[in-house]
């Protein structure tokens, strides 16, 4: 079993078990993900029966957005600290409680407390701690992992929205947003109990070299750190957090404002839900084609290519307007953008302790969360401003090579620079 693993790993690494953790990971951030999505399909519930504007109902969306993202840090500190077991448990408390207080509020400002607050920051706990705990147990096939973990928030967007909508129709938003919190609690803690047991310890750098032999036929493995890069670890860390609002504020403006340009098109907003579905089933395929890619070439080579694919798709909105073609370029959109966010947590394994996973994933992931919502607010602002989402087109593409000028120069050092052979 050694010969075969490598020498020098634990027996746990890349075990049944660790693919187990893995599949159970996968549940918990598919369960952990409604509290993304349950708050845009019941933003018309709630809209009607508190009587405000449009701006005022969509205020929790706002709060949800920016607790996910501020909470993905803390509680990846607390995975570092306690083990993941504890950021996930407190997670499916917080999401029980929040779901089971929106249902009860009496106020939409208690509402949208209780969505951002306790329904946000529980979600943050199945997501970038999870995704940084995962790659903990791999290394042959640490990128093929996060790919398949990374798809539980797609999965979530596939599954979720039409059962809550169908609950909201038959029963209304107050008892589902109870549901909701009873299932919660019913089958996120069970899980969480399987997460006890704290990541192998072994050395990745000798890991790698000992897989990479039989792995990889003549690639060679070297120990990688910051200042491989000719960088401090803070300074690499910079570099990421603004390549990660970069990317992201490019890939908000097709998946936020799809629809709304559809409606434009004179296609309908149906036609734009189909083409959302579209590009998010796609975005699962490339989630897990970029992670095999990424086991093969590495994580910072891996977001080059996704942020220069995802580039030519939005390019290829500016030309082609057509409803058949929108369709096409809706999957390709997909297809190509799926990989870039689970790259930054590869290139955190490649690049610093794992010691520190837990907190600078989440750190990462936080700036791709501000860039979605950053990049939301903005394009549509821009159309306000212009009366056409073509600006806002120009504008994601101008993010997008913001994005790919750090990845293509992080690669150029990477290769350029001498190595130290891992032994």
């Amino acid at each position: 079993m050694a010969s075969r693993r490598g020498a020098g790993l634990p027996a746990q690494v890349e075990s049944p078990a660790a693919w187990m953790r893995l599949a159970v990971a996968l549940a918990l951030s598919t369960l952990g993900g409604v509290g993304m999505w349950s708050v845009v399909v019941a933003l018309p519930a709630v809209q009607a029966e508190f009587g405000v504007a449009r701006a005022a109902a969509s205020l929790p969306y706002t709060l949800t957005m920016l607790c996910f993202g501020a909470s993905g840090i803390a509680m990846g500190r607390l995975s570092d600290r306690y083990g993941i077991m504890v950021p996930v448990a407190l997670g499916s408390t917080m999401l029980g409680a929040g779901y089971i207080a929106a249902g009860a509020a009496p106020t939409l400002t208690q509402y949208a407390l209780a969505q951002g607050v306790l329904i946000g920051a529980g979600s943050a706990a199945t997501f970038a701690p999870l995704l940084a705990h995962v790659s903990l147990w791999f290394v042959r096939r640490r990128g093929i992992a996060v790919a398949m973990f990374a798809s539980g928030s797609y999965l979530a967007g596939v599954v979720w929205p039409p059962i809550i909508e169908h609950f909201i129709v038959t029963v209304g938003w107050r008892a589902t947003h109870a549901g909701i919190g009873a299932f919660c609690l019913a089958t996120m803690l069970p899980l969480s109990l399987w997460l006890r047991r704290r990541p192998p310890l072994h050395d990745d750098a000798g890991a790698g070299a000992a897989l990479g032999a039989s792995a990889r036929p003549g690639r060679a493995v070297a120990r990688t750190s910051p200042a491989s890069l000719g960088l401090s670890p803070n300074g690499l860390q910079l570099l990421l957090v603004v390549a990660g609002l970069g990317c992201c504020v490019a890939m908000s403006m097709p998946q936020v404002h799809l629809v709304a340009y559809c409606s434009d098109l004179g296609y309908g907003p149906a036609r734009g839900a189909e083409m959302l579905s579209l590009m998010l089933a796609f975005g699962i395929v490339s989630r897990l084609a970029f992670g095999a890619i990424c086991d093969r070439i590495g994580g910072l080579r891996t977001l080059l290519v996704g942020s220069s694919l995802q580039c030519v798709a939005l390019l290829l909105f500016l030309p082609f307007d057509g409803l058949v073609s929108l369709y096409v370029i809706s999957a390709l959109f997909g297809l190509f953008q799926g990989g870039i966010v689970p790259s930054y947590a590869i290139i955190v394994r490649e690049y610093f302790d794992r010691s520190e996973a837990g907190a600078r994933v989440g750190i990462v992931i936080t700036a791709t969360l501000f860039g979605m919502a950053l990049g939301g607010w903005l394009s549509g602002a821009i159309f306000d401003a212009t009366g056409s989402y073509r600006a806002a087109f120009l504008n994601g593409i101008g993010w997008n090579l913001v994005n790919l000028s750090i990845a293509a120069w992080l690669v150029r050092r990477a290769f350029a620079r001498p190595t130290f052979a891992a032994g």
